[in-house]
């Protein structure tokens, strides 16, 4: 069974313990491991390590022994309360494996958990996972967390927000990445242990938010939202030599530019995780909406580019390329 947005919420917030198991992927491992966190805590509850009532499996353990899914479903363990067996990173090399076990699951045993990268949709383990009337797919994408999952963050926090206090988490969390949005969470709980059970205010979430990203990273993103093409060669370079992946560009140029379009269309919005709120707001009104909007259009492009398996030029010039002809399409 393939899960929509609203169907994985309802299965965060009152996971079944009759069916037999999940399958969480995608191409961002932090987001799909936190999905599976909060999955397996919401279903086996904190302690399931502790009573032995959660078995890990890493994917290359499973290929070199295939009876340990097996075993591990089938075990029954000393506590009661329902049991899972995680099999983390699985690939199409373990798909069989996980087939066959899927086969001769019973009710009673063990729930099977499995988190995966992208996976095609000739896959077996998703086509798997999608046929079976007792299983989910879990496709994790890019997407920020909407209202419904940071208010039960928030729940999960110990913390409330009410009215434009909200529109401000929302505005954070597509900002920030989730593993990010979740450590200022809690933060914020820590930093509200005094105020006893006061809502969050806007000035709240401007202590605890963190600031942007390492200055080189931000100094290209600057460059190049100021038009500033000359500038952008030497940089890279820099960058390159440091180790900077071209993906990681790719991501926090089209967080900068989506920011910089939520500022154009709405200026008197709160904004947060930048370090120097003048020159981002001076860099929207230079851009505005029309030209931001096609300069994400540009950025999406090249991540998809980037991320293609049939991809041969190299990742760092396709990102420069696409930098330099972002300045020039600003200037124009």
């Amino acid at each position: 069974m393939k899960l929509n947005r609203r169907d994985a919420a309802a299965l965060v917030a009152k996971p079944p313990t009759d069916k037999l198991g999940v399958l969480l992927y995608g191409g961002d491992a932090m987001r799909v491991a936190l999905k599976r966190q909060e999955y397996l805590k919401a279903l086996l509850g904190p302690a399931a390590e502790e009573e032995m009532r959660l078995a890990r499996i890493p994917a290359g353990d499973l290929r070199r022994e295939p009876a340990l899914l097996m075993d591990a479903i089938k075990a029954v363990g000393f506590f009661p309360g329902p049991r899972a067996a995680f099999v983390e990173g699985a690939t199409e090399q373990v798909a069989q494996t996980v087939l066959e076990t899927m086969n001769d699951w019973q009710p009673g045993d063990a729930q099977i958990v499995i988190t995966a990268g992208d996976l095609k949709k000739t896959s077996k383990l998703l086509k798997a996972f999608e046929g079976h009337r007792a299983a989910y797919a879990w496709g994790i994408y890019d997407d920020p967390p909407d209202r419904a999952e940071i208010e039960r963050l928030l729940v999960a926090a110990g913390l409330k927000a009410e009215g434009p206090v909200m529109g401000g988490l929302e505005e954070l969390a597509r900002t920030l990445d989730p593993g990010d949005f979740r450590q200022t969470l809690e933060k914020l709980s820590l930093y509200m242990l005094s105020a006893q059970g006061a809502a969050l205010t806007l000035d709240d979430i401007t202590a605890c938010a963190p600031a942007s990203t390492e200055a080189d990273v931000d100094d290209i993103l600057n460059i190049v939202a100021e038009k500033k093409a000359t500038q952008i060669g030497p940089l890279m370079r820099r960058l390159q030599s440091q180790g900077t992946n071209a993906v990681t560009l790719s991501i926090m140029a089209t967080r900068h530019f989506r920011t910089l379009h939520r500022i154009a269309c709405n200026p008197a919005a709160p904004v947060y995780g930048v370090r120097d709120r003048d020159r981002v707001m001076r860099q929207a009104r230079d851009w505005g909406m029309i030209k931001l909007e096609a300069a994400l259009g540009m950025l999406t492009d090249t991540d998809l580019k980037l991320r293609s398996a049939g991809q041969t030029a190299p990742a760092m010039a396709i990102m420069e390329r696409t930098f330099i002809r972002l300045a020039m399409f600003g200037a124009s």
